[in-house]
């Protein structure tokens, strides 16, 4: 009983922790309760491929399997074909009790170009080090085997395994397939360019023939000759699937080690892929908690991963361009008797795999935050500020305007951490009348919102958040104090990154890998996000109006009718005449001038973007200048108020 209690918990414990799997392709692993890979599975999306082990009725396989699982590893990939192949090799290495596929000793074919004069082109299993080239590997035999016939079609190279002279060339020759070098019919340097546009095709440089092939079918097509038209779409679709090259498998003999790392905070997860033979052997994840920079904290890492157990390789490629001192270097030498190259990687090839771990540690660090919670974070920013409760509950205002038209508030709220958007507000300022004072804005909706929860008898902050300096942090502080609440102010300057408190004379400067200031950052920056989005909106809504009411017989209540109905002055561009006329119920005559001056409108629009996008002489003064009179214009028109 006590058995089957306990199965029951490390199974409701799996079923949550596979809820938060990557969202990408990947191998994972299956661990028992020793720590024993039992086995190792892919997944196009591995969150979808853990989840399915845990929901619906399950096969004895299945249940078998699960019963013995006590730990789920994942190892993100680039693409399902990099998961296949990686899958492959850590069967091979580690041969889990579960798996049954790809253990018994076969590899995926490869594609062998001998070293020889006239080389021959042929797929095999086997990797033989006499000089010969190899590409591959190829899981898909299938199309393997039609991309090769293309070759054969397109560059007829040597059937026969050994070139002997002769008099008159075989079959192969008569029929296209072959070129005939054993009868002098084709040069060695003509021979050698059939060769490279094959090597081409093999690694995926296939622009060209892709393009040449593609007129091809249609041409055939056209022609009706449907038959050749499939056989050549076929080969497209084929070479298009064979383009990729492999990440975790590869040709190159030389060992090396792959470093990646990702951190938040004082969080930080090293990941380290090591390539041996020319195969990814693994991956393992290392979390630290440091407050050092990133080349101290890289360089204590290598120093307490290598030991004499495990020496490093000759090359180590990290995921910054970073140097880590001849201190470092000196120190690997001393214990290991040589220096392994230590560098940020140029070639493409490599920058791919670190790409594979840089995201790896990236996701294991996500993880991390999600089970550890803001609660350190905020605990911190208790501390800093010196804030007499926890600040479970944050909100934070920002101010948007452009030369004092639309000036809006926005406000935002956080609860532990995380934003609680159902509790966003927005405020349309009322109280300026066109004056740019975004102290006195900052004001009104501090006002707004804290007489309100205070009439309502709801919850207050724990913390207010001000985007701004000591000015705005002022400001709502009078309101406060009018309002007789005494909630924890702090303003947050873009600048600099300094924090504010009321009537502070010296602004709280932290270091940029505070997790208090990331809380702030991150509150901060989505007030600003919030308010400037509606700002955008309302100056857009505004202008359409502003364009639409320019035709005769249009007020502002039927411009007013379009917007809403069409939902911006774009769709009322590309709308039908008959469309407008029923809406606002006017002749076609009018509609058809309301479309008009609504193309006319996106085009100033997009000409206005192009000036500032790409400005020549006076460029940006002239876009400034321009606004400045849009606003000028606006207002000498009546407020208008929805």
């Amino acid at each position: 009983m006590v058995n089957r209690s306990q199965n029951m918990e490390h199974y409701s414990q799996l079923k949550a922790l596979v809820k938060d799997a990557p969202l990408e392709p990947g191998v994972y692993l299956m661990k028992d309760e020793t720590g024993t890979i039992i086995y190792v599975g892919k997944a196009k999306i591995l969150r979808n491929r853990l989840t399915s082990y845990f929901s619906g009725e399950k096969d004895i396989k299945t249940k078998t399997l699960l019963a013995h699982v006590r730990h789920i590893e994942t190892i993100i990939v680039a693409t399902e074909y990099e998961a296949l192949l990686l899958e492959n090799t850590l069967i091979k290495q580690h041969s889990p009790r579960y798996n049954i596929n790809l253990k018994d000793g076969k590899t995926y074919p490869v594609v062998r170009i001998t070293n020889e004069d006239y080389p021959r082109l042929f797929r095999t299993r086997y990797i033989v080090q006499d000089g010969s080239r190899y590409f591959g590997p190829f899981p898909n035999v299938q199309a393997l085997d039609t991309m090769l016939q293309l070759i054969e079609t397109l560059f007829p190279l040597r059937k026969c395994k050994t070139l002997r002279s002769r008099t008159h060339p075989c079959m192969y020759y008569h029929i296209g397939r072959c070129s005939a070098p054993c009868s002098n019919k084709i040069s060695k340097e003509a021979y050698r360019e059939h060769i490279e546009r094959a090597v081409q095709l093999l690694t995926g440089q296939t622009e060209a023939l892709l393009s040449r092939l593609t007129q091809e079918m249609e041409s055939e097509a056209a022609l009706l000759h449907f038959e050749r038209a499939a056989l050549l779409r076929d080969a497209i679709t084929n070479i298009q699937q064979l383009n990729a090259t492999s990440s975790v498998v590869d040709f190159d003999e030389q060992s090396r080690d792959y470093i990646a790392w990702a951190d938040a905070g004082i969080l930080s997860t090293f990941t380290v892929f090591s390539m041996r033979g020319g195969k990814m052997t693994g991956r393992e994840l290392y979390r630290t908690r440091s407050a050092a920079g990133e080349e101290e904290s890289l360089a204590q890492f290598i120093l307490s991963y290598y030991s004499p157990d495990r020496p490093p390789p000759p090359y180590i490629y990290i995921n910054q361009n970073l140097s880590l001192g001849e201190s470092v270097l000196q120190a690997l030498h001393e214990r290991f008797g040589y220096t392994p190259a230590i560098s940020f990687p140029l070639e493409k090839r490599h920058e791919a795999i670190l790409a594979m771990a840089q995201q790896n540690a990236r996701e294991d660090v996500l993880k991390r935050q999600k089970e550890r919670g803001a609660g350190p974070a905020l605990e911190e920013l208790q501390r800093l500020l010196s804030l007499s409760r926890y600040p479970e509950r944050i909100e934070g205002f920002d101010i948007a305007q452009l030369g004092g038209r639309h000036t809006v508030a926005s406000l935002v709220s956080f609860k532990n951490g995380i934003p609680d958007k159902k509790n966003y507000r927005y405020f349309k300022i009322r109280s300026l009348q066109g004056a740019i004072d975004d102290f006195g804005a900052m004001r009104e909706a501090v006002s707004r919102r804290y007489s309100r929860l205070v009439a309502e008898d709801q919850e207050l902050p724990d913390l207010i958040l001000i985007d701004g300096g000591i000015g705005q942090v002022n400001a709502a502080k009078g309101v406060l104090e009018a309002l007789q609440l005494n909630i924890p102010l702090v303003g947050l300057a873009k600048k600099e990154e300094e924090l504010w408190l009321p009537d502070a004379k010296e602004p709280i400067r932290l270091d940029r890998r505070s997790e208090a200031l990331k809380v702030l950052q991150h509150v901060r920056d989505e007030t600003h996000r919030f308010a400037t989005s509606l700002n955008q909106r309302l100056r857009s809504k505004d202008l359409a109006l502003t364009n639409l009411e320019a035709v005769e017989g249009i007020g502002q209540r039927r411009a007013c009718i379009l917007i809403k109905h069409f939902g911006s002055i774009e769709a009322i561009a590309h709308a039908k005449d008959s469309d407008i006329a029923s809406i606002i119920h006017c002749p076609e005559m009018v509609a058809q001038a309301v479309r008009m001056a609504a193309e006319q409108a996106v085009h100033d629009k997009a000409a206005r973007m192009a000036n500032f996008a790409y400005p020549q002489e006076g460029g940006q003064q002239g876009l400034a200048a321009s606004l400045a009179a849009e606003a000028a214009e606006w207002d000498k028109k009546k407020d208008r108020t929805e």
